[in-house]
C-alpha cells in the first residue's frame, strides 16, 4: 500500500501534462530553443499565484528530434515553406477543479472537475526570409477518470500534507480527445537582438476545444531572433516577454463535457459559456549555452458566466543537444 502511494506521488510529479487552450504552449516563438534536438519539461501550478482553483496544475514533457519526421502522424501536419523545421512529441496531463475541493456535492455554478491526458505530435517551421513561423499540432488522448486526475491530486496532497480532495466523483466523464491546432506567427518589427514585436493567430478544432485566438508578443533583452537564423556565438541570452491574447470559444470539453459521452453528472451549459476571453502571459527566459530556464505567470478572464478570473504560474527547464538545422525540409 505504501509503495502504491509513493508510485502515485512520483507519477503525479513526473508525468508531463498540458492544459486546455494551450495554457502550456511549447511552440510559441519566445520559447525557441535554437536547436532541432532538445528535451524540455513544463510545469504549471496556481500555487505560484497563491490561488487554488480552476486550472490547478499541468505538466508537459516534450522531445524534439529530426528522427520524429518519420512519425506517420507528421504527414497530417501543415508546414510552411522555410529552411528550418523541427519535429516533436509531447506527453501532457492537466487538471481542473472548482473553487473548493472539500465538498462531495456538485457545486452548481462552479467549474466542473476535469482531468485530461494526451499525446501531441507537432512541427515548427520557420521561413527566415519572410520572418514567419507556422506550428501545427495533432493532439490525441482522453478526458475523464481514465486520466487519473483524482489519484494524482490525492497523492500529491498526501505528500505535502494538504487537504484530501473531494468531489472528483462528479468529474467530466471519459471521452476521446482528437484535436488539431494551427498557429501562425509573423514578426512585425525587430531592433538588433534587443527587441522583437510579432503578431500571431491560432485556430483549434476537434473534440476537445474549438477556438480562434489572436494576439501579439513583445520580447526585450538579449536574444537570437526566433524568426531568423540562430547565432551559434550567442552563449548567453536573457529576455522578458509579454503576450496578450484574445480568444473566441465555440466549445470546451473541460466545461461542457465530451463531444460523444453526454453522461457527465455536471457540466456548464452552452449558454453559460463565455464566448470571448482575454489572456495575458508574461515571463522571463534565461538561455545559457544549451540550457533553457523560464518562469512565467498568466491571467485569464472568466470562462463561464458564473466564473471568475484566474491566475497561475509555470516553470520550464530544457536542454538542447545541437544547433537548429539549416536545410529545408
Amino acid at each position: 500500500m505504501q509503495k502504491s502511494k509513493i508510485y502515485l506521488a512520483v507519477l503525479g510529479w513526473l508525468i508531463p501534462v498540458l492544459s486546455l487552450a494551450q495554457r502550456i504552449d511549447n511552440t510559441a516563438s519566445f520559447r525557441q530553443m535554437g536547436s532541432d534536438k532538445y528535451i524540455r519539461l513544463h510545469y504549471d501550478n496556481d500555487y505560484f499565484t497563491t490561488t487554488d482553483y480552476y486550472y490547478t496544475q499541468g505538466y508537459n514533457f516534450e522531445v524534439v528530434n529530426p528522427a520524429l519526421r518519420k512519425n506517420p502522424l507528421t504527414r497530417l501536419l501543415i508546414k510552411a515553406r522555410g529552411n528550418q523545421v523541427q519535429y516533436g512529441l509531447a506527453l501532457e496531463h492537466f487538471g481542473f477543479t472548482p473553487t473548493t475541493i472539500q465538498s462531495d456535492a456538485i457545486l452548481v455554478g462552479d467549474r466542473p472537475f476535469a482531468a485530461c491526458i494526451l499525446l501531441k505530435t507537432f512541427s515548427i517551421s520557420t521561413d527566415t526570409l519572410r520572418r514567419v513561423r507556422v506550428s501545427s499540432l495533432l493532439s490525441t488522448g482522453m478526458v475523464g477518470p481514465v486520466a487519473i486526475g483524482f489519484e494524482m491530486q490525492a497523492a500529491i496532497h498526501r505528500l505535502i500534507n494538504g487537504v484530501e480532495p473531494h468531489g472528483w466523483a462528479n468529474q467530466i466523464r471519459n471521452d476521446v480527445i482528437l484535436n488539431y491546432s494551427l498557429n501562425y506567427e509573423k514578426q512585425l518589427y525587430a531592433y538588433r537582438h534587443a527587441l522583437s514585436v510579432s503578431a500571431n493567430a491560432q485556430a483549434q478544432v476537434g473534440t476537445f476545444v474549438d477556438r480562434l485566438q489572436t494576439g501579439f508578443v513583445v520580447m526585450a533583452g538579449r536574444f537570437d531572433s526566433p524568426f531568423g537564423t540562430a547565432s551559434l556565438n550567442r552563449r548567453l541570452q536573457l529576455y522578458v516577454y509579454a503576450q496578450p491574447l484574445v480568444s473566441v470559444i465555440a466549445y470546451d470539453a473541460t466545461l461542457q463535457g465530451g463531444l460523444f459521452n453526454r453522461t457527465s453528472p455536471y457540466v456548464i451549459s452552452a449558454d453559460q459559456l463565455a464566448r470571448t476571453t482575454f489572456q495575458a502571459n508574461y515571463g522571463a527566459v534565461l538561455r545559457y549555452k544549451k540550457l533553457y530556464l523560464e518562469y512565467y505567470q498568466s491571467l485569464l478572464t472568466r470562462e463561464f458566466e458564473t466564473g471568475k478570473p484566474h491566475r497561475w504560474g509555470g516553470i520550464k527547464i530544457g536542454v538542447a543537444f545541437g544547433s537548429l538545422a539549416q536545410s529545408a525540409k
